[in-house]
């Protein structure tokens, strides 16, 4: 990775670490992405939590919109990761 990019992705990490809240998300998010990246990165999300509940493949490509590539993407990530994604939903679970 070069060293710009590298930089860029370090402040926007950071940044994203220190939000304090859904208001102040939401506003980061709104102002540096599109409503689509938006909406994409939040769907991916809600599928890997519906995968968690093992849900089948149609059911989530029909309840979440998302293509069945993308219901596989997610899935290869979450097993390429178990630990972080395990993590990950928990911390979904006691927010929701």
């Amino acid at each position: 990775m070069d060293k710009k990019r590298e930089i860029s992705e370090e402040c926007f990490y950071k940044t994203a670490a220190a939000l304090e809240d859904k208001a102040e998300a939401e506003s980061f998010f709104k102002a540096l992405c599109t409503e689509k990246e938006v909406q994409l990165i939040a769907q991916r999300l809600y599928v890997a939590k519906l995968l968690s509940e093992n849900r089948v493949y149609s059911d989530i490509v029909e309840q979440t919109g998302a293509s069945s590539a993308t219901v596989s993407r997610v899935k290869r990530a979450m097993a390429a990761d178990r630990e972080y994604f395990k993590r990950l939903l928990e911390k979904l679970n006691e927010l929701l």
